[in-house]
């Protein structure tokens, strides 16, 4: 590990003023579950690393005119430890226990859920974010058996590594953005994620300078669910998600939503299997046509097309769930 600057500032302003222009040339430590691994594999040797640890103002879950406003510094545990969420949002309760030991829940940030790095092996072993070697695409010709099975006509072959992403984007969320000059901007869950097109991009909209401070989702009466299906129950990330969400009406649903996490470079909006959905009473029949419909836009890489029936099965089981009713 390359030495660095240290810095622990006490409040919003200070830390973004601490930031760089540059992505790599500042890295921001928040529960340090991604950062430090990344630091010690030499991903990134940023020339400082800003800790938001003491700003008090990023921490903790709050209700406010029809709103739930999470601090970006809120802890996994508290996340789940919430009755707000606990009572109108089970599918981010479900995703946030996946995510893994009890040292990940108590040390890891909502925030840096969805700021985490990719955990493509190529990316890790120092072929960039993009996994290349010049103009040759490493994933596309090697071992990608964990790798995109939604969007692979482009460059970007990894997969969104966020757990809570997808939730988020089901639920309608809100990001706050805040930068070095005291402005913030607000940024939909869907528009956060962005596919990069070289190495020296980030999988978000947020820029070099900026800090997300706060996630805000509407407290409304909405059906919602998460199914993940992982190797193992914990430390593993998932082979494919998919969230679901939806206001029913005398048993009919309605503003359906479907999202599936950790089968591309973003979390992929599948909006005409939530088409599916809407107007319908959920059974197994009609989660099994939402299902079909998921994965009709799938075009799978040359070791990875088993990723389509864990999608299918994932969406369905997720549907069935947000319905109240047993896969």
């Amino acid at each position: 590990m390359k030495s660095f600057e240290y810095a622990a500032p006490k409040t919003l302003k200070e830390a973004t003023g601490l930031l760089g222009d540059k992505w790599g040339e500042v890295e921001i430590l928040a529960g340090g579950t991604d950062l430090i691994t990344s630091l010690k594999q030499g991903i990134t040797a940023p020339k400082r690393v800003v800790s938001l640890k003491n700003i008090s103002d990023l921490q903790g879950i709050k209700s406010s005119k029809g709103t739930l406003r999470i601090g970006s510094m809120t802890r996994l545990r508290e996340l789940v430890a919430n009755r707000d969420v606990q009572k109108y949002f089970p599918a981010l309760i479900t995703a946030a226990k996946s995510i893994g030991s009890p040292q990940m829940l108590t040390m890891g940030t909502v925030g840096g859920d969805l700021c985490q790095r990719p955990r493509c092996w190529y990316f890790r072993n120092g072929h960039g974010l993009l996994g290349t070697n010049g103009d040759k695409s490493l994933v596309r010709e090697g071992d990608n058996r964990y790798h995109a099975i939604y969007a692979t006509d482009g460059p970007a072959l990894f997969v969104s590594a966020s757990s809570l992403g997808p939730v988020f984007m089901a639920l309608d969320a809100t990001f706050t953005a805040a930068g070095p000059d005291g402005k913030t901007r607000q940024i939909t869950a869907a528009d956060f994620f962005r596919v990069p097109k070289s190495n020296q991009e980030r999988e978000n909209s947020l820029n070099p300078n900026e800090v997300l401070t706060e996630i805000a989702v509407p407290l409304k009466e909405v059906r919602n669910a998460t199914y993940e299906v992982r190797h193992r129950g914990g430390l593993d990330w998932p082979y494919a998600t998919a969230t679901v969400a939806f206001t029913s009406k005398n048993g009919v649903a309605s503003d359906a939503r479907v999202i599936l996490g950790h089968v591309a470079a973003t979390p992929v909006i599948a909006a005409q299997a939530a088409q599916a959905l809407n107007g319908t009473a959920i059974d197994e029949a009609v989660a099994t046509k939402c299902a079909e419909v998921a994965v009709q836009t799938a075009k799978p890489l040359s070791g990875n097309a088993y990723k389509i029936q864990l999608t299918r099965a994932a969406v369905k089981r997720a549907a069935l769930a947000a319905a109240g009713a047993k896969a």
